[in-house]
C-alpha cells in the first residue's frame, strides 16, 4: 500500500505523477539529484526528456552525488538538456558532450561537495529530486542504495521532489546520516572505527518544501562485473603480497581498513581476500561497495564495511534484498562527506587503492584526462583517499589500446595526484614502494619494474639523457617530455620503431 511507503499523513496529498511534479523544473533550474552510482531518480529525468522531445526549449544545471549512468546523465545529455554538470560522471555520451564543450563541467573532490553547496559556491539550490525507500511517520526520508550528498541537497533545496522506489525494500537501519558543522564552528567527526554509527538512520526533511511525491517501479541500472582478467589478478597479487610484507615488518598494523575504487582491479583485490588465509578479518572504509563485499560477508571475513553507496550486479542485488537484515549488520551507508572525509580517512589509517590513466617515472598521476585533454570520468574520491590514506597505491595495467599506449610515461600529460600523495605504484609487472626512494631511484625502479617491456628501452633512454644533459633533483628534458604522447598523436602508437 502507498501508505506503507509514505507514512507521514500530511504529505500523502502530495502524491502525484511525473508530469505534474516536473512542472517545478524550468529553463535555468539548478537541479540537485540523489545518486552515487545508485539511488538516483528515474521518473523525473524521463519526463524532462519527454518535454524536450515535444518541442519545449529549456536547459538545466545538473548536480549529483557522483555518476548516475544512462538513466539520468545519458538520456538528459542526448536530449541536449544539460548546461552544467557537476561533479564526477561516467556516462559515455555525457563525456562526449563535455569534451566537445557543449556541456560545462567542473571536477571536484567528492569530500568537499556538500560543504561547497552549503556555502553557496554552487549557486542557489532550486529543486532537489531524491529517491527514497520510504517517508517515516515523522516525515523523515529513508534513502535507498546510496546517500551521497542527498542530506545537504535536501537541507538547501527550496523545493523537494521525492521518488519512492517500490523496487527497493524498506532499508531502514543501514544508513547513518551525519552532517558536520561548517567552519568556523566545526568540531571533530566522532568516528573512530569503521563500524561506528554517529548519526541518524534517516535524512531530516522539511515537509513544507516537499512539492511532489512519485511512486516508481524502475530499478537502478546494474553494472556487469566481469571476472578479473590476468592483469588485474597480478596487480592484486602484488598488492596483497606487499601489504603482508609490511605487516610482518611491523610497518603497518594488521587491522587497517581498506579502500578500493570501482573497477576490475578493486574487485580483484577484494576477491583475493576470499582465497588469502592471511586476511581473515577485514574492514572496508570506501566510497562504493560492490559484489565482492557481500561475498566476503558471506564467508565471515568482514568486520564492517562502510561506504556511501552499494552498487551491485543484478544477482548480488537480489541476494542483498533477500537477506538485507543480515547484511546491514555489517554495512553502513554514509554521506560522502563522511565516507570520504580526510579527517576520518587519516584517523582510521586507510589503505587506499585507486586507478590511474597514466603515471610518470617520478610518480605523478593522471587519473582523469586521456592524452591530457579528453576527460574520462573525473577525480571522484581518489584525491580524498590518496592524500590522506596511511598507505596509498596507484594501480594501472602497463598498457592500453592493445599495447600501443604506455601507462608509464616520462611526464604525465595532466596531474591529479602529485608524487607526494602516492606511496606505491603497481602494474601487472611489478610494484614500487616510493617512500624510501629519491626521485631518481623512483624513476629507475618504475621503468624496470612497472613499465611494459616494449617501452622500457625508450623510457630508460629518456631518463639517462635527462640525467646527463639536464640533471637536477628530478631530471627532465622539457622539450622531449611528451615525446611518447606525440608519437601516439602522430602515428597511433607510442612505441618507437626502428
Amino acid at each position: 500500500m502507498l501508505t506503507d511507503r509514505v507514512r507521514f499523513k500530511p504529505l500523502q496529498d502530495k502524491i502525484t505523477d511525473a508530469v505534474t511534479a516536473a512542472k517545478h523544473i524550468a529553463d535555468g533550474t539548478n537541479l540537485f539529484i540523489s545518486g552515487f552510482t545508485a539511488g538516483y531518480p528515474k521518473l523525473i529525468p524521463q519526463e524532462l526528456v519527454r518535454r524536450a522531445e515535444s518541442g519545449e526549449q529549456f536547459k538545466i544545471n545538473l548536480f549529483a552525488g557522483a555518476s548516475t549512468g544512462d538513466m539520468v546523465d545519458g538520456i538528459l545529455a542526448r536530449a541536449n538538456l544539460v548546461a552544467w554538470r557537476r561533479p564526477y560522471m561516467s556516462d559515455k555520451f555525457m563525456r562526449q558532450e563535455i569534451n566537445l564543450g557543449k556541456i560545462s563541467f567542473k571536477d571536484d573532490h567528492l569530500s568537499q561537495l556538500s560543504a561547497k553547496v552549503r556555502a553557496g559556491e554552487w549557486g542557489r539550490c532550486d529543486v532537489a529530486v531524491v529517491e527514497a525507500a520510504a517517508i517515516t511517520e515523522k516525515g523523515h526520508l529513508i534513502p535507498t542504495m546510496s546517500v551521497g550528498n542527498t542530506p545537504t541537497y535536501m537541507r538547501e533545496a527550496k523545493k523537494i521532489i521525492v521518488e519512492i522506489s517500490e523496487s527497493s525494500p524498506l532499508q531502514e537501519g543501514i544508513h547513518d546520516i551525519f552532517i558536520p558543522e561548517d567552519p568556523p564552528y566545526r568540531t571533530p567527526i566522532p568516528l573512530y572505527r569503521t563500524a561506528d554509527r554517529i548519526g541518524k538512520p534517516f535524512i531530516d526533511m522539511n515537509p513544507d518544501r516537499v512539492v511532489a511525491i512519485l511512486f516508481s517501479t524502475e530499478k537502478d541500472h546494474c553494472p556487469i562485473f566481469m571476472p578479473p582478467d590476468s592483469n588485474s589478478k597480478r596487480i592484486a597479487e602484488h598488492i596483497l603480497e606487499f601489504v603482508q610484507h609490511e605487516i610482518k615488518k611491523d610497518r603497518i598494523p594488521p587491522s587497517l581498513p581498506w579502500q578500493a575504487g570501482v573497477g576490475d582491479v578493486a574487485n580483484a583485490v577484494l576477491s583475493g581476500f576470499i582465497e588469502d588465509k592471511n586476511f581473515s578479518s577485514i574492514d572496508i572504509y570506501s566510497e562504493v561497495l560492490q559484489d565482492s563485499v557481500l561475498d566476503l560477508i558471506d564467508i565471515g571475513k568482514i568486520r564492517a564495511a562502510s561506504g556511501s553507496a552499494l552498487t551491485l550486479s543484478e544477482k548480488a542485488r537480489a541476494r542483498f534484498f533477500n537477506e538485507i537484515y543480515r547484511y546491514q549488520e555489517k554495512i553502513v551507508l554514509r554521506p560522502v562527506e563522511i565516507s570520504n572525509s580526510p579527517e576520518v580517512i587519516r584517523r582510521l589509517g586507510v589503505i587506499a587503492i585507486n586507478t590511474a590513466i597514466e603515471i610518470d617515472i617520478y610518480g605523478q598521476v593522471n587519473s582523469t584526462h586521456v592524452m591530457g585533454t579528453q576527460l574520462m570520468n573525473g577525480i571522484g574520491g581518489s584525491g580524498d583517499f590518496m592524500r590522506n590514506g596511511a598507505l596509498t597505491m596507484m594501480v594501472t595495467p602497463s598498457t592500453a589500446k592493445g599495447g600501443m599506449i604506455s601507462a608509464i610515461v616520462p611526464m604525465v600529460s595532466h596531474v591529479d595526484h602529485s608524487e607526494h600523495s602516492v606511496d606505491v605504484v603497481v602494474t601487472e609487472y611489478g610494484l614500487v614502494d616510493t617512500r624510501p626512494l629519491t626521485p631518481r631511484q623512483v624513476a629507475e625502479q618504475i621503468i624496470h619494474k612497472c613499465a611494459h617491456p616494449d617501452f622500457r628501452d625508450q623510457l630508460w633512454d629518456y631518463f639517462q639523457r635527462a640525467v646527463k644533459e639536464r640533471g637536477g633533483h628530478e631530471p627532465h628534458i622539457l622539450e622531449k617530455s611528451f615525446f611518447m604522447h606525440q608519437l601516439f598523436m602522430e602515428k597511433g602508437d607510442m612505441r618507437q620503431k626502428g
